[in-house]
């Protein structure tokens, strides 16, 4: 992931219990759209189809990082299989996108004693020279702390242990906790994974650099590595540790959106867009992120052609690329249609694991809320009726159309598991559950076909 606003303070946390009066023809939404909602529940729930096509993706393609050939290999395969189901204008649009390879790595501490580390390189970190960084450790518990005790850095590995607050927050620290390091003489950069839970299990992520300080090697840590380390220091230990890393980048590469619809019957011009990201870091399958959210995407689309459901306007499923490394997907899909965007109506995504749906995260006004929290009433029988308000894009990839005035929503989900795994080894297809699933796949599909399908669009905040 590389942006999650959903996280930030902008959350206003607005639970719509007395939601604003929406317009006099959409009040009778409970009504005229119960059965199509029921039918939509009933066919997702029905089976585990969408268990099982995000299976065969994960387990036949695994990780899917931008520029690598398993990502392509698994575009070509959805490509083919939308194209099977019946879905119109299936497409592949092109996208450049950074290409960044780990390599061989490690982390060895050499004092107080000899042990292998558990460790990932942060995504689009540089690599040591062939023969590693061996150096002196000094560890800090926050980027203000590393600031207070500046002098203390040079020539040295430094190691934020900083314990998971909210993500947006512990995020800084793998954002910029790399250059805050290098701007004070230090070699290499460390910090304590960003997670919720470990059993020594490392989580990557992306970094960046500022381009007026020089890059310096960063990796994170197992939360128990990290805790030891700080450990040795609390008792006046000298640490001193070996880092060997062959990241690199390699010049950009080709890659493509999916891009798949139903179309309208009467104003196929007018748009709603539900997706997910396809591609993943490079551990791990990437099921929970976002294999997940990308195939009950799909499914919900996929659902609407089976029960030859085809609303007023045209829903548009759109896999985006390069989601967890540079977010170039999301941005050529809003350059695409950047003179239509007052014909997108909705743009949703689902990146937050798919886990058991609780209900909606909406960016948009108020008359947008009130509207869309009749539609999620439809999902009382699966308990996903909720409703929270952002000021902001709630998602990485459609926070573009956001910027422009399209409302966007995210897929708010039971999230207590979802940073066990996040950008770990451990994102495998058995962290997610059938049923879960199909009900994420349910919930996407009844509010995409019912904005789809009213008699009136959504506003746009801008209008």
């Amino acid at each position: 992931m590389t942006v999650r606003p959903r996280f930030a303070s902008c959350l206003l946390a607005l639970a719509l219990a007395s939601p604003p009066t929406a317009p006099a023809q959409q009040t009778d939404i409970a009504t005229t759209y119960r059965a199509v909602a029921d039918s939509l529940v009933r066919a997702a729930t029905g089976d585990s189809a969408a268990y099982r096509r995000l299976g065969r993706l994960v387990d036949t393609f695994g990780s899917r990082l931008s520029g690598s050939s398993s990502l392509e290999a698994a575009i070509d395969w959805v490509l083919a299989l939308m194209k099977a189901d019946g879905l119109e204008n299936v497409r592949g649009q092109p996208v450049t996108v950074p290409h960044w390879v780990r390599g061989a790595e490690s982390a060895e501490l050499v004092k107080p004693r000899r042990v292998r580390l558990a460790m990932l390189g942060l995504g689009m970190s540089v690599g040591t020279p062939k023969n590693g960084i061996t150096a002196p450790v000094l560890v800090l518990s926050s980027l203000d702390e590393l600031e207070r005790r500046a002098a203390e850095a040079k020539g040295r590995i430094v190691l934020l242990d900083v314990p998971f607050t909210d993500y947006v927050v512990t995020r800084k620290v793998r954002t910029d906790g790399p250059s805050a390091a290098a701007r004070l003489g230090a070699v290499a950069f460390l910090l304590r994974s960003v997670a919720t839970n470990s059993i020594r299990s490392p989580h990557t992520g992306a970094t960046r650099y500022d381009s007026s300080v020089a890059k310096i090697p960063a990796a994170a840590l197992s939360v128990e590595d990290a805790a030891m380390l700080h450990r040795f220091q609390d008792r006046g230990e000298p640490i001193v540790l070996t880092l060997r890393m062959g990241a690199r980048m390699l010049p950009d590469a080709r890659s493509r959106n999916v891009v798949a619809e139903v179309v309208g019957r009467e104003k196929p011009d007018e748009v709603v867009v539900v997706g997910g990201h396809i591609d993943s870091w490079d551990v791990g399958e990437g099921a929970m992120d976002d294999g997940g959210g990308a195939v009950a995407a799909w499914e919900a689309v996929h659902l609407m052609r089976r029960l030859d459901l085809r609303p007023r306007r045209t829903v548009r499923v759109v896999l985006w690329t390069n989601e967890e490394n540079g977010g170039a997907g999301g941005r050529a899909y809003a350059d695409s249609v950047a003179g239509q965007m007052e014909k997108h109506v909705l743009a949703m995504e689902s990146d937050n694991g798919a886990f058991n749906p609780k209900g909606f995260v909406l960016a948009g006004s108020d008359s947008t809320a009130a509207v869309v929290q009749q539609v999620a009433g439809l999902l009382r029988g699966i308990n996903a009726t909720g409703l929270t308000r952002v000021e902001e894009s709630p998602a990485a990839d459609i926070t573009p159309l956001g910027e422009q005035g399209v409302p966007t929503m995210e897929l708010d989900v039971d999230g207590s598991r979802y940073f066990w795994y996040h950008h770990s080894e451990g994102d495998m297809l058995d962290k997610l559950d059938p049923g879960e699933l199909a009900r994420c796949v349910a919930s996407i599909a009844v509010m995409a076909y019912v904005v789809a399908d009213l008699p009136d669009a959504l506003t746009h905040s801008t209008n």
